[in-house]
């Protein structure tokens, strides 16, 4: 038997609100931020009383979220990957919160603390959304994009593409490694 709540769920699901109303607000609230932030569309006012063009942004973020909800498969990838965004944001709040048990509430600025280790997670979670996101979209043949680069580098591994992609992220390694700033030592100078 179905609880009041699982019909309620289910009515919202028919109604659209999962696959219409929610990507629809999500996406405009997404673009308007990003424009009201970097004021890419022009500012209003004078001297330190600029604001952002609050109608131009707004409209320009409700076309992005028509158009997105417009298409199916924007729709079905962000519904596929979200949730996996939102646990890797619940195990790196976990994590925080385990740091933050053992530790003052001086220490817990980690990223000025230990640097190092803060980009590493910045690079693990830029890394893990965008495998998300590959997992979640999909070709004409339902393949996700993830199971066919992965499969395509699996059966090409010794081919010219694959080699020189692997090549490339050397090179590009190699050139990080030499043009990073050197570290700063304590003590060293003049009188």
């Amino acid at each position: 038997m179905a609880s009041p709540l699982q019909n309620a769920i289910e009515f919202l699901r028919e109604f659209g609100l999962f696959d219409i109303v929610l990507p629809f607000l999500l996406v405009f609230t997404l673009v308007f931020a990003i424009l009201e932030k970097t004021r890419i569309l022009g500012v209003e006012g004078e001297g330190k009383n600029q604001l952002p063009k609050k109608n131009l942004n707004s409209m320009v973020a409700f076309v992005f979220a028509l158009i997105v909800v417009a298409t199916n498969k924007i729709v079905t990838a962000i519904n596929s990957a979200l949730p996996n965004v939102v646990l890797l944001l619940v195990v790196f709040v976990a994590f925080l919160l385990l740091i933050s048990t053992f530790s003052k509430t001086e220490e817990m600025d980690f990223k000025s603390l230990h640097p190092g280790y803060y980009n590493f997670f910045v690079f693990v979670s830029i890394a893990t959304i965008v495998l998300i996101f590959l997992g979640s979209i999909t070709n004409s043949k339902g393949q996700s994009w993830l199971s066919f680069a992965w499969d395509y580098a699996i059966n090409n591994f010794e081919g010219a593409v694959v080699s020189s992609l692997i090549f490339l992220a050397v090179i590009l390694g190699a050139i990080f490694w030499v043009v990073r700033p050197a570290p700063k030592t304590k003590g060293s100078g003049g009188a």
